[in-house]
């Protein structure tokens, strides 16, 4: 059986999600985990200043060429031509780190209908919530 790369992205965000359902206690197992990544307090929930952290250090890992931007290739299908189109205001066709974090805001937002500025397990698991994760993985 052959897996497709939207097949191993699905399974990768969906392996955050089971992370980020298992909350402290797979934090406290002391195995470096996603949610350890996500939510350095273990209060359970993602802030957006915990997000935005998680996304500037994928970003620095990411850039491999250290030009302060990221084009399609580096992005790794973490965002559509249309989304990267749509995040990239002046059209150079890369992400620079504001540009990107400009995103990742733009998504936690969605991915809390509550308005609370937090996203618990469930917030996460949401449509919103997993394209979010997608931009922090």
């Amino acid at each position: 059986m052959m897996i497709s790369r939207r097949s191993l992205a699905l399974i990768s965000t969906l392996a955050l999600a089971v992370a980020a359902l298992s909350g402290p206690a797979l934090a406290a197992s002391g195995g470096k985990s996603v949610l350890k990544m996500l939510d350095p307090d273990n209060d359970g929930t993602v802030d957006l200043a915990e997000a935005k952290k998680a996304a500037a250090d994928l970003f620095a890992k990411l850039d491999p060429d250290h030009d302060g931007t990221l084009d399609a290739r580096e992005l790794r299908g973490r965002l559509t031509a249309k989304e990267l189109a749509a995040a990239d205001p002046d059209h150079d066709g890369t992400l620079t780190l504001d540009e990107y974090l400009a995103v990742v805001e733009q998504r936690f937002k969605a991915a809390d209908p509550d308005n609370d500025g937090t996203l618990d397990a469930k917030e996460l698991n949401s449509r919103a919530g997993r394209a979010l994760l997608r931009l922090l993985k």
